[in-house]
């Protein structure tokens, strides 16, 4: 057990992607306001975010908003109004880079300060801390023992991504986007130049080589790997860090709950009941990283300057190793798939920068959607789009509830309980004998434990009364009295 709640804090470029991180179990949710959002195609309408502050309620959810561009003079007044908004209608937390925010007519809402604030130094740290910020986003460049010097050098809460795309610059503080092409990233317009083909040069602009002796020519110089720190969560704990981030407000649904419910899982075998919110998550799926979007995996700086941080050969998914083409016959692929590995119509296979979709499977012989004219037999293969897969991805979330049915001396009362909240009602009600003792106890017990489409599923029910006959609607309707009591 850790001496503080731990919070999963999840990415949500919508609504319908933030239910899908709350049902897979994030115990948090931030989401792109409708302007001033680092992710300029990821803004969503006050509407969306109100329900999406609803839909966490139950289970003590958090939603966070962006409001973490640099702002003109002319934009900070409404820029503070927007955050008026948010506050109304139950957003917990705004995430800002622009500190000049703080100079604004704001409500009583916490403030985190983005990564994007340059947040790798102990005085830098205490600086945010004054200023009133309740959380610090650490950069990702930061190791365990630049991370646990700022846990004991300050007492703000301290948040550090876990798993998504790196920024090649530090801190994501890029310029390369506005000068090349007048998209400020720090604006929310990142053009991802980092994703590009690019040449090694020297001084006199002759192409450098690498260690094979081939030229840097057209490779994928400033493409990072994907961060994964699934494997240092408790070290990340131990060094000060509270909540683990994971990136991507680009990301789809699939994306979303795949590494959430990965995480989740992770997290509770290693800090049991340590979750910041509540609820029992089930999943059609065996959680796998390697199942969706990503890069390869680095812990980046976690252990100091580590290889490989980069992948010169493509920017796209890698996806997983599958198995090597040992010739092509015709128009379909001859392959030697690893054991294990099963193939389906649809799945998308990927080999250096370049990819095809499967369109059909005949013992070790694949048709792709179209020929690549580069394939050599010992050609790697991996599948970064899994169609079975993906059609498995759902996720369920519950609150298990108590509910006790009892006689009162004038009628009955009924109490529904979470581990935090208690509704309950009580009615006058004439105590009429049943004619069928059995029967009339089962009834009470199913009519109260249908809980329907709410977020509650029947713990343990107890039924404390004489077999009294009560007609099955009235006990429908006392049951949705307690259940909306329970959720306001």
């Amino acid at each position: 057990m850790t001496p503080y709640p731990l919070t999963l804090l999840a990415p949500a470029r919508d609504l319908e992607t933030g239910k899908a991180a709350i049902d897979a179990g994030a115990d948090a949710v931030y989401i792109g306001a409708p302007k001033f959002g680092a992710r300029q195609a990821a803004g969503n309408s006050i509407d969306d975010i109100a329900a999406l502050v609803a839909y966490g309620k139950p289970f003590g959810v958090q939603v966070l908003a962006t409001v973490n561009t640099l702002l003109s003079e002319a934009e900070r007044q409404e820029a503070a109004a927007l955050i008026h908004q948010l506050y109304q209608v139950g957003v917990h937390a705004i995430i800002v880079q622009d500190l000049r925010l703080l100079d604004e007519d704001l409500p009583p809402i916490r403030i985190h300060a983005s990564t994007q604030c340059d947040n790798r130094t102990v005085e830098q740290v205490q600086v945010l801390e004054r200023l009133g910020c309740s959380r610090v986003v650490l950069a990702r460049e930061l190791s365990l023992d630049e991370i646990r010097a700022i846990h004991e050098g300050t007492n703000v809460e301290l948040e550090a991504f876990v798993h998504g795309a790196l920024c090649v610059s530090y801190s994501g503080r890029c310029y390369m986007s506005e000068v090349l092409l007048n998209r400020s990233a720090n604006r929310g317009c990142c053009a991802q130049m980092c994703r590009m083909r690019y040449d090694l040069l020297d001084e006199n602009m002759q192409e450098i080589r690498d260690e094979k002796g081939e030229p840097i020519h057209q490779r994928y110089l400033l493409s990072l790997q994907d961060l994964d720190r699934t494997m240092y969560l408790k070290e990340l704990v131990d060094a000060g860090v509270t909540t683990f981030k994971i990136e991507g407000r680009l990301k789809d649904r699939d994306y979303v709950t795949n590494i959430v419910a990965w995480y989740r899982q992770h997290i509770d075998a290693l800090f049991p009941g340590a979750a910041a919110s509540q609820g029992v998550c089930t999943y059609s799926f065996t959680p796998d990283p390697q199942k969706t979007f990503h890069r390869g995996g680095t812990d980046y700086f976690l252990h100091g300057r580590t290889r490989p941080m980069a992948n010169w050969n493509t920017p796209k998914s890698t996806g997983e190793y599958i198995g090597i083409v040992t010739g092509v016959r015709g128009k379909r692929i001859v392959v030697r798939l690893e054991e294990g590995v099963t193939l389906h119509n649809g799945d998308g296979l990927t080999y250096s920068d370049q990819g095809f979709a499967v369109n059909g499977i005949e013992g070790n012989l694949l048709t792709p959607n179209r020929l690549p004219d580069d394939l050599q037999p010992g050609t790697p293969l991996f599948r970064n789009a899994d169609t079975a897969f993906l059609q498995s991805l759902r996720a369920e979330r519950h609150l298990p509830v108590t509910i006790r049915f009892s006689e009162t001396p004038e009628g009955f009362r009924l109490e529904v309980a979470t581990d935090r909240y208690l509704a309950q009602g009580e009615w006058s009600y004439a105590h009429e004998a049943a004619k069928n003792s059995e029967r009339a106890l089962q009834t009470i017990r199913e009519q109260i434990s249908k809980l329907g489409d709410t977020p509650f599923v029947a713990g343990s029910v107890e039924v404390n009364t004489a077999p009294y006959f009560i007609p099955i609607s009235i006990l429908n309707q006392w049951r949705r009295e307690v259940i909306q009591n329970l959720l306001r």
